[in-house]
């Protein structure tokens, strides 16, 4: 694979010392290791080859890889997130842990923290000290990735849709070109997402670094508001019991059932007419 490329990888990612699935793709695989996480989409990952947001050692393995053969390759900690750093670990008090996070009794070890603007994990809970490491989790660990490139995309509109949809968690984009520029029109899910500003901004520079373009407009495209059928709804999910022996016996005599019997038959007698 060319840097640049665009391409769906199907991926498993194991423990390179214990055998242990880390990651997957592929759905099969998750239930076949007892990882299978319910409302999960599982579906290949879109990258661009060479862009740098891999790890060293699997940008290389993409590199040689070809569309449709599984390739197996193990990674060693320099080309994959580096040896463990001593000096990126810290000792604290339990006092000063429990001032650092919102609900002390969610805290587990390998939990992530942050202290003092810094991002780690407890690896350590005794004694009235604790151990933040501020390392990668997987940093000092041998990697083995099984993968496959799954296709190539190709075509700049295909190319675009893939860069949107594999880097915002949103689906339903609609792209066109105009000469060199670029119209995208923002499904209406991200219309409510609090960080689409900042996605935006983020999209338009993955967007350029992969896809020659010129001009880049978003187009949010806002629904008119179905205002629902009251009349309808009240009917469908009326509350029969609200109503009198009386005014149940009414509406009984307007379709021409039985009126008599105590209040809960009535009613029962109603909701089968309507079923019916």
């Amino acid at each position: 694979m060319e840097d640049g490329a665009i391409i769906h990888v199907d991926y498993d990612l194991f423990s390179g010392e214990t055998g242990d699935l880390i990651e997957t793709t592929r759905e099969d695989i998750a239930k076949e290791y007892e990882m299978h996480q319910e409302g999960r989409t599982y579906s290949p990952m879109v990258c661009v080859v060479g862009n740098g947001n891999l790890i060293p050692g699997f940008e290389s393995a993409l590199k040689e890889a070809k569309v449709g053969t599984e390739v197996t390759v193990e990674i060693e900690p320099a080309e994959a997130y580096g040896e463990k750093d001593a000096s990126m670990v810290e000792t604290i008090s339990i006092d000063k842990l429990r001032r650092a996070v919102q609900d002390p009794n969610s805290l587990y070890l390998g939990a992530p923290v942050n202290i003092n603007g810094r991002q780690g994990y407890l690896s350590y809970l005794a004694a009235g000290r604790a151990r933040i490491d501020y390392n990668h989790p997987m940093a000092g660990k041998t990697l083995k990735y099984v993968f496959t490139v799954v296709k190539e995309v190709k075509g700049k509109e295909d190319k675009v849709l893939g860069l949107l949809e594999s880097n915002s968690g949103h689906s339903g984009f609609e792209v066109s070109f105009k000469g060199d520029d670029l119209s995208i029109v923002l499904p209406q899910a991200m219309l409510f997402d609090t960080n689409a500003a900042m996605l935006k901004f983020r999209l338009v520079t993955m967007i350029r670094d992969a896809v020659e373009c010129g001009k880049i407009s978003f187009v949010e495209v806002h629904e008119p508001r179905v205002i629902p059928d009251l009349e309808s709804d009240d009917s469908d999910e009326e509350d029969l019991t609200k109503l009198s022996v009386a005014e149940l016996k009414e509406r009984l005599k307007a379709k021409g059932m039985p009126v008599g019997g105590k209040k809960a038959e009535l009613i029962a007698r109603l909701q089968d007419g309507e079923e019916e």
